[in-house]
C-alpha cells in the first residue's frame, strides 16, 4: 500500500477536524461541549492510527483550539470563564497528545513484530528452498558427473549400447536441471513484476500434445486428450503455458498412485479458453487446497523431491494473463484444476487474411 506524504497526512488530518467542528458547531445549541470535546478526541484517536505523530499531534493541538474558541464559554474567544471548562480543555489536550504518541509508539511496535515475523517467514521458506534444492540439484548432479566418469575412464570397454544409456541419462539430469533454473527464474520475474508476455497466435491442441510428450515418469500413468479441432486459435505466450500445463500435468503424474488416470479437457465461449486438468487420485483435503498455490508449500505426504514452485509459478503466469486457476475436486474423486483465460480468438481461415 503506498504511503501517504506527510504534508498530504497533516492536510487530510486537518480537514477532517475542522469538517466535523463545523458540524458540531451547527448543532452547538441541542450538544454540550462535552460531547463535542468526545467527538473530537475520537477523531484525533481514528487519525492517530491511522497517520504518523506529527499530522496527529497538529490534529490534536488544533482541536483543542477550536474546542476552546468555539465551543467553551465565552464563544470565540480564546479566555475561558470557569475553572471547569479549563480544566476540561487542559484534559482533554492532554489526552489528546498522550493518545498520539501511545497510539503512535503501538503501530511502530506492531511494525517491529510485524516484519520479525515476516523475516523469519522468509527465512524459514527460503530453508525450504535450499532443502529441496540440495536434493533436486544434488540428484542430476551426481548423475552427470557419473556418467562422464564413466564415460572418460571406460573408453573403448563400454559397447556402443550402454555409451547410450549413460548419455540417455546425462540428457535427462540435464533437463531436469534446466527445469529447475527455469522454475526459478520464473518465479524471481514474478515476483518482481518483470515478467514480460510474449503473445502470439496458438493451436491449444498442439500445445497440450507438446506438454504430453515432455512430462516425465507418466509409463504408469494414462494421460488422456480428445482435441476438439473446432477450437480457435488463441494469442497467448505460448512458452509460459507451456510451463503451466506441464507443472500441472506433472504434480498430477507425481501425487497420484500407479495406474491412475489424467483427463485434460479443453473449450471456450465468449473470447475464453478453457481449459481442465483432472484425474482420479486421492484427492487433495480441504484444508490443503487454499495453500497448493503457496511459494515452496508441498503436501505433507510428498516425499522427497520438489521445491514446491510448480504451482506458485502456474498461478503467476494464469494471472498474469489476466486469468484465473482454481482447483475442486474431480467427478472421479480426485483433484481438478481449472485454467481460464481470456484471449483474442481467431480461426485459421481469417489468420490467412491477416
Amino acid at each position: 500500500m503506498r504511503r501517504i506524504p506527510v504534508l498530504q497526512q497533516m492536510f487530510i488530518g486537518a480537514g477532517c477536524v475542522v469538517l466535523l467542528s463545523v458540524i458540531c458547531y451547527l448543532f452547538r445549541p441541542y450538544m454540550d461541549y462535552r460531547v463535542v470535546a468526545l467527538i473530537l478526541l475520537l477523531v484525533v484517536s481514528l487519525l492517530a492510527v491511522l497517520f504518523d505523530i506529527l499530522p496527529v499531534l497538529v490534529s490534536a493541538v488544533l482541536s483543542a483550539l477550536i474546542l476552546n474558541v468555539f465551543f467553551i464559554e465565552p464563544v470565540l474567544h480564546y479566555k475561558i470563564n470557569s475553572a471547569e471548562s479549563a480544566l476540561l480543555f487542559f484534559i482533554y489536550m492532554l489526552v489528546a497528545l498522550v493518545n498520539a504518541v501511545l497510539t503512535n509508539r503501538l503501530r511502530k511496535q506492531e511494525a517491529r513484530v510485524r516484519d520479525k515475523e515476516e523475516k523469519e517467514k522468509t527465512i524459514q521458506l527460503y530453508n525450504t528452498l535450499l532443502s529441496s534444492l540440495s536434493h533436486e540439484l544434488k540428484t542430476p548432479i551426481a548423475t552427470i558427473i557419473g556418467a562422464v566418469d564413466t564415460l572418460q575412464e571406460a573408453g573403448d570397454r563400454i559397447t556402443a549400447e550402454q555409451k547410450s544409456e549413460l548419455f540417455t541419462a546425462i540428457d535427462i539430469a540435464g533437463s531436469r536441471l534446466n527445469k529447475q533454473v527455469e522454475n526459478l527464474l520464473n518465479m524471481s520475474r514474478l515476483e518482481t513484476g518483470t515478467l514480460a508476455l510474449k503473445k502470439d497466435w496458438c493451436d491449444v491442441n498442439e500445445l497440450i500434445f507438446r506438454v504430453m510428450g515432455s512430462v516425465p515418469d507418466c509409463d504408469d500413468h494414462r494421460v488422456l486428450f480428445d482435441p476438439d479441432e473446432k477450437v480457435p486459435l488463441f494469442k497467448i505466450d505460448e512458452g509460459l503455458m507451456e510451463i503451466v500445463l506441464y507443472g500441472i500435468v506433472a504434480n498430477a503424474i507425481r501425487y497420484t498412485p500407479p495406474g491412475s488416470e489424467v483427463r485434460i479437457q479443453v473449450g471456450f465461449d465468449d473470447d475464453q479458453l478453457h481449459i481442465t486438468i483432472s484425474d482420479n487420485g486421492k484427492g487433495i483435503p480441504e484444508e490443503e487446497k487454499q495453500k497448493v498455490f503457496d511459494k515452496f508449500y508441498r503436501m505433507p505426504d510428498s516425499g522427497t523431491g520438489g521445491t514446491g514452485l510448480g504451482l506458485s509459478i502456474a498461478r503467476g503466469i494464469v494471472e498474469a494473463h489476466g486469468g484465473q486457476i482454481g482447483l475442486s475436486d474431480s467427478a472421479a474423486g480426485g483433484a481438478e484444476f481449472s485454467l481460464t483465460l481470456p484471449a483474442e480468438v481467431s480461426y485459421l481461415k481469417n489468420l490467412k487474411n491477416e
